[in-house]
């Protein structure tokens, strides 16, 4: 039986070549991503290391213990302090730093990489013996030697197009600054090369902005050569007060950093997953697919060896045998080509603007072991079912001169499957419908019910093919003898056609699905983006701990072509034991920049402690206009009461409640700042407007200046993700299920031998062969896209109200543009995949066809 499986294998490699690639885009996805996070993480820890490698011991300051009296914690790290650990036996240099943050704007005044705050970096540049500071060695110009001077990484100022000379616009946590670019430097730091920046001062800048004059924010020591580094750490702790300070190794500070930025970036390793899993599952149909008709054309050879005393159980391993072979083939291959997909996936990754570390290829046993497991399993399980089916031929099958019809009751027992998954499936969508609440668990059930849909069709397959087939055939019938010959051939064997759909089908479910969803997020957040705003541009800040100077509001107000500047003060609302969003705003011109629809009062009552309420709000805590309850606003623990003098319909730029500018932005978590201007032009937007609003501000890069076009776009950026997800999806389900379709097609040809010669001796020519074969793929692909369509819009449909839950202004939106594109799609699939099939078919010559069959 050994000697047969490895005969039938070799007797057939093309047959098994379209399994080979559907699984092989499987496991190249988690091998290519498992190598990659490898190598990722090998590249984090060789950059941090490099980054201290002339750091033996860091001294840190450390936060007063909670109740003490508030004080700097860096003011033990001083001079004073520099000079002690000078003297420690086995310190060789002392390197102090002031170290904060920083974000810059680009050479044409757009904010540098400003959203991600947490790796825009700046410090000191520290000159140690010889004038230069081993830390950050210059490529270009020199060190900043005062307050109006500055120096930046190669890479932020490649980025920002910044060159030697240039004025600079940065801020850190406080008024924009502008200083003269006098050095460019280099640096091994993996938060800055991870698509960061980094600015340095010099030290007496560094310490009035990140610590204070005379201090640091830490203090880097090297070591002498043959003193341990860990002995070190002790001798520095000796000298350093307990309760204050500390001292951690540099090894430890690299390895804490490179699972810092790790961590970080771990999500590229999600995207390449989702891939790999979409296309294992899908391409496990074609598995399933293939053994399949190996099984049923071998019928008669297979009762031959049942004859001669082949057991079942060795029928059922050889077909195991010959899927575990062709599963260590598309291992092989898959492995290969994730090596190339770890190769280039910091490229690709890369061009969103985050530039990963660089590295040789780390393969370790991991992706080894799953790159084996993952296509080793997934087709020998997926040739489970057809081996069973193998090993139950009985030795009398070896006298049928025909295939036997499937028998009544499997059709009934398959029929009542697949309407108990569809009641259970679709029932549990449809319960789904009146819950608004996008939670994790809601979604998991979402998640099963779509499933549970997504194996009814599946199952139901076969007995809907006929009826769907023969509606779709009045178009093939058209084309006359051919498109009802196409037809008929379709319908000879419904499990084959469903078997060869179900990749489309699969994959169009999942793609529609995502597309309904995707689109009608987009529209709802782009109508949500833009409801209730009457300006024309929206100001605010980049992280919600900082505000905007209420000066710049009067300066903003003054800009030309400027109608209306209105400041809002944002902070929380603690009331009816939940929280809530409060916009403090000035009631003489809120109404020129704010679209309200009030139900009842008006926002020209708001005053101290008078309030008006969003229509869900009023209607959580039961309140109405007159109304009054007690609350607290941002820090303040002290509740006092509110008198409710309006209540308006849901508003995004007004949030759950509105209250007098001056009330909010006394008790608010960033005193004395407010964080949103809202502005009223006196034409609409418009670039010139929008570079004085700029200047205005002072071109802070830690400011926002949008426009409606530009808040749709930032609401609708996940969508966006989204919807890249999906098409990638599309793509990965289109491959496999060319792949199918030229497997079936090429078997079924070599199936029908016999019939293709008498219909060429009938006097059919090639021209008529090949179309029959290409309508025949063409009715296959628009059965498995149908039924798919079908699925995907109903589930989609069903979620709905999860997403309405977390968009209110959700809608369902049939997106008809991409719902074509499927459809046309599915059948340039078809006449793609029936190319070589329909060519094959056409080479066969009358008497050859009869003779061969």
């Amino acid at each position: 039986m050994l000697t047969t499986a490895l005969r039938n294998l070799l007797a057939h490699k093309a047959r098994q070549l379209m399994t080979v690639l559907a699984v092989c885009l499987g496991v190249a996805f988690v091998s290519g991503t498992l190598v990659f996070a490898d190598s990722t993480a090998a590249a984090h820890r060789a950059a941090a290391s490099a980054d201290y490698a002339d750091i033996a011991v860091a001294v840190t300051a450390k936060a007063p213990p909670p109740g003490t009296p508030a004080s700097r914690p860096d003011s033990i790290l001083d001079d004073a302090l520099v000079g002690k650990l000078a003297r420690v036996p086995g310190v060789a240099v002392v390197r102090p730093s002031a170290d904060g943050s920083a974000t810059l704007n680009a050479a044409d005044g757009t904010p540098l990489r400003a959203d991600r705050t947490w790796a825009n970096l700046a410090g000191a540049y520290v000159p140690g013996a010889g004038g230069a500071d081993a830390r950050y060695p210059l490529a270009g110009g020199r060190a900043p030697a005062n307050a109006g001077e500055l120096a930046v990484d190669s890479g932020t100022a490649a980025a920002g197009r910044l060159r030697i000379g240039d004025r600079v616009t940065l801020a850190t946590d406080g008024p924009v600054m502008t200083k003269r670019l006098v050095g460019i430097v280099t640096t091994h730091d993996t938060r800055v090369t991870a698509g960061g920046t980094l600015a340095l001062f010099d030290r007496a800048t560094a310490q009035k902005l990140f610590a204070s004059p005379g201090h640091y924010t830490g203090i880097d020591l090297a070591a002498t050569p043959g003193t341990d580094p860990y002995t070190l750490a002790g001798r520095v702790s000796a000298v350093l007060p307990a309760d204050r300070a500390e001292a951690t190794t540099g090894l430890a500070l690299a390895a804490q950093q490179a699972i810092l930025v790790g961590t970080l970036t771990r999500g590229y390793e999600k995207l390449p997953m989702v891939f790999a899993g979409v296309s294992l599952f899908v391409g496990s149909f074609l598995i399933v697919n293939t053994f399949t008709m190996v099984v049923a054309r071998r019928t008669r050879e297979t009762a031959l060896l049942r004859a001669i005393g082949a057991s079942r159980r060795q029928v059922s391993r050889a077909v195991l045998l010959e899927a575990l072979l062709v599963g260590l083939a598309a291992s092989a291959a898959g492995f290969v080509l994730g090596l190339g997909i770890a190769a280039v996936l910091p490229d690709v990754l890369g061009a969103g603007g985050t530039a990963l570390p660089r590295g040789p290829l780390v393969i370790g046993p991991r992706s080894v072991v799953a790159a084996l497991g993952v296509g080793v399993g997934v087709t020998v399980l997926a040739a489970w079912l057809p081996s069973r089916r193998a090993a139950r031929v009985a030795p009398l099958e070896a006298l049928r001169t025909a295939d036997r019809a499937p028998a009544a009751s499997g059709s009934r027992l398959r029929a009542a499957t697949g309407l108990v998954l569809l009641v259970l499936g679709a029932g549990w969508l449809v319960t789904l419908r009146g819950v608004k609440d996008a939670s994790e668990q809601n979604l998991q059930s979402a998640m099963y019910g779509c499933a549970l849909l997504v194996a009814a069709l599946i199952v139901l397959a076969p007995l809907l093919a006929g009826p769907v087939i023969r509606l779709t055939g009045r178009l093939t019938g058209r084309f006359g003898v051919v498109g009802r010959l196409a037809r008929e051939n379709a319908l000879r064997d419904p499990r084959r056609t469903a078997a060869t759909a179900a990749t489309l089908l699969v994959s169009t479910a999942l793609v529609a699905g995502l597309a309904v969803i995707g689109d009608s997020t987009g529209q709802a957040l782009d109508r949500q983006a833009a409801a209730g705003l009457e300006a024309d541009y929206v100001i605010g800040t980049r992280n919600t701990m900082t505000g905007i100077d209420p000066a710049a509001v009067r300066r903003v107000g003054e800009a030309p072509g400027v109608r209306t500047a209105s400041a809002v003060a944002d902070s929380t609302l603690f009331a009816g034991g939940g929280v809530r969003e409060i916009s403090g705003v000035d009631p003489r011109t809120v109404d020129a920049v704010i679209r309200l629809d009030f139900v009842s009062g008006s926002a020209k009552d708001l005053g101290p402690g008078r309030v008006a309420l969003s229509g869900s709000v009023a209607r959580e805590l039961g309140l109405s206009t007159g109304g009054r309850f007690r609350a607290s606003i941002g820090r303040s623990q002290e509740a006092r009461d509110f008198t409710v003098v309006g209540v308006y319909q849901d508003n995004p730029v007004a949030r759950d409640a509105l209250g007098a500018r001056t009330d909010v932005q006394r008790d608010s978590f960033v005193p004395d700042s407010v964080q949103r201007i809202l502005v009223r032009t006196r034409d609409g937007a418009g670039g010139a407007v929008e570079r004085e609003v700029r200047t205005a501000v002072g071109a802070s890069p830690l400011l926002k200046v949008q426009d409606r076009q530009q808040l749709v776009d930032e609401a609708a950026g996940t969508v966006s993700d989204l919807l890249g997800v999906m098409y990638g999806m599309l793509a990965i389900g289109v491959v496999i299920g060319a792949l199918g379709i030229v497997n079936t097609l090429a078997m079924s040809v070599a199936e029908r031998t016999r019939e293709i010669g008498a219909l060429r001796a009938l006097g059919m020519d090639r021209a008529g062969i090949r179309q029959m074969i290409r309508l025949e793929a063409v009715t296959v692909a628009a059965f498995g896209t149908l039924l798919g369509l079908a699925g995907g819009l109903f589930g989609a449909w069903a979620v709905g109200s999860l997403a309405n839950g977390a968009v209110a202004q959700y809608r369902f939106v049939l997106p008809w543009g991409t719902l074509h594109l499927i459809g046309a799609l599915s059948l340039v699939i078809g006449l793609v995949a029936a190319a070589v099939p329909a060519r094959r078919a056409a080479a066969l010559g009358p008497l050859e066809a009869v003779a061969e069959g």
